[in-house]
């Protein structure tokens, strides 16, 4: 346990300090083949009938999971047979890669940086990396929204919630967070051919960050008060509408993040030329700027350290 939490904290740092090099290859990038590789052969294993496809999905999330935990698990083993040394660096390299905070924020400063300079086609570019609706029709506020948005959205999925599962499990259950997480942005949509075979991939997702997100929430709450935000509105905010989005997860720190700032989030969006009705979140007492992307990215940071203190003082308490 106590070398889990050792590669946790350096893991942390190297993330901060280097986020995923671009020129490194990503353990993440090896999940999304592995399911693509996946999803072809049980598509061919199963009828293309509702319960056929359903069936198909249930039968890869079980694979991909399985895979996912089993060889982070095994080499983690293999090294400590070796040295406990050796099985600390390759836990912490581990746990580098599953966290996402500084490649988060850096994404999100393309998207500002690109603003700031009044290039709508290069913000729309950028945020088309981060975000999975379509930014062809966003304007200069629809692209700001956008980004404030994802980085509200995965200071859960990107740091929060892979961090406590870092805690509970070491690397091999955040790389088995990592795998659900990535079918669900994979699989997880409503329109054909991926509406039955995302099915359970979506619903295991939602029970996966079903306590995280809302832990996320209540941290970006504390965040948004050390940063000297509007942590009241963000609570009311937060009470009020982080249901107002179709997953049971993804408004939880929307609403505090609206609720901070002050501005109106989500609203109608296009995925895959669908346009799709979305409730709003936030009052909207102000219009969104710019400089919201740069306030979400500090939530962001105060929110991941304040989690990486509870996450030590769980893994702590565990140990003695």
């Amino acid at each position: 346990m106590k070398w889990s939490l050792y590669a946790l904290l350096i893991g942390f740092c190297l993330d901060l300090l280097m986020g995923d090099p671009h020129s490194v290859p990503h353990p993440v990038a090896g999940i999304g083949k592995l399911i693509a590789l996946l999803e072809k052969g049980v598509r061919r294993m199963f009828p293309e009938t509702c319960r056929g496809e359903i069936g198909a999905g249930a039968v890869l999330w079980m694979l991909v999971a399985a895979v996912c935990t089993a060889i982070p698990a095994g080499m983690l083993y293999l090294c400590h047979q070796v040295n406990p040394w050796i099985r600390l660096t390759v836990e912490s390299i581990m746990c580098w890669q599953i966290l996402a905070t500084k490649s988060l924020k850096d994404e999100a400063r393309k998207v500002y940086n690109a603003l700031e300079t009044g290039d709508l086609e290069k913000a729309r570019y950028a945020v088309s990396m981060i975000v999975g609706r379509d930014t062809i029709r966003l304007d200069d506020a629809g692209v700001t929204r956008a980004a404030v948005e994802t980085v509200a959205e995965n200071t859960s999925d990107g740091v929060v919630a892979p961090m406590l599962f870092l805690a509970l499990g070491g690397a091999p259950l955040g790389f088995a967070y990592k795998a659900i997480n990535t079918m669900d942005s994979m699989l997880g949509y409503v329109e054909p051919p991926y509406k039955n075979i995302g099915l359970v991939p979506a619903k295991m997702d939602d029970i996966a960050n079903f306590l995280p997100s809302r832990l996320s929430a209540l941290l970006m709450i504390g965040a948004g008060s050390l940063l000297g935000l509007d942590a009241k509105n963000g609570w009311r905010i937060f009470r009020r509408d982080r249901f107002n989005h179709a997953s049971p997860n993804s408004a939880q720190t929307e609403s505090v993040c609206a609720g901070l700032l002050g501005v109106r989030l989500a609203g109608d969006a296009w995925y895959h030329g669908v346009l799709h009705k979305k409730k709003y979140i936030g009052d909207g007492t102000r219009e969104i700027t710019h400089q919201d992307i740069i306030l979400t990215c500090r939530l962001l940071y105060i929110t991941a350290f304040l989690s990486l203190m509870l996450c030590a003082a769980v893994k702590l308490l565990t140990i003695l």
